[in-house]
């Protein structure tokens, strides 16, 4: 019996450092998900100021081409952007560069088949809410894939410290109790 306290004693302060580091670690990202999701809700969501660009003229633009990229940069070029982005948004007669989570160009392609462009400068409300949506840097969305893993890792392991403490078996069972009722009624009932 001695060996079995000890054993879930050790086993328990492990989990409790990994919790820690973890929850530590990915605070900051933590926060920004909270404060921007919560700011989105309450129709918070920040600022773009757009200025119209110049589109050379006869600039063709077809989102199926294997060059589609480089005609984005060209049209970039010609108003003296940067022609760095990390992908391209497209939808039907619109074209994104991203992220948008900091300075971006919407092409838009008008009922004749010209274009249009406008650079999008938003202010820091918008960024933050952009990074919140994955809209951010392709490095800043495999860390959020990360964060996403680890903050799944860091709750299963605060129910296994509650589980494994006999002290906190039950309030950790109420409240794990408590909080899927909550959230299946909320989400699926109301």
């Amino acid at each position: 019996m001695g060996t079995t306290f000890v054993s879930n004693a050790k086993t328990r302060n492990f989990l409790v450092k990994c919790h820690l580091w973890a929850a530590g670690l990915l605070a900051p990202l933590f926060i920004l998900v909270a404060y921007t999701g919560a700011a989105y809700l309450l129709d918070f969501k920040g600022e773009v100021v757009e200025t119209a660009l110049t589109v050379p003229e006869g600039t063709v633009l077809d989102q199926e081409s294997a060059t589609v990229e480089d005609d984005v940069r060209a049209v970039l070029a010609a108003n003296n952007l940067e022609t760095g982005f990390d992908y391209l948004r497209m939808r039907p007669g619109s074209i994104t560069t991203r992220p948008t989570s900091r300075d971006f160009v919407v092409l838009e392609e008008g009922d004749e088949g010209q274009w249009s462009a406008t650079l999008n400068q938003p202010d820091l409300q918008y960024s933050l809410i952009e990074l919140h949506k994955g809209h951010g840097p392709q490095i800043y969305r495999y860390y959020q894939i990360l964060a996403a893993v680890v903050l799944f890792l860091v709750v299963l392991g605060g129910l296994l410290v509650g589980f494994l403490a006999p002290a906190y078996r039950k309030a950790t069972g109420t409240a794990l109790a408590a909080g899927s009722v909550v959230f299946a009624l909320l989400a699926f009932v109301f």
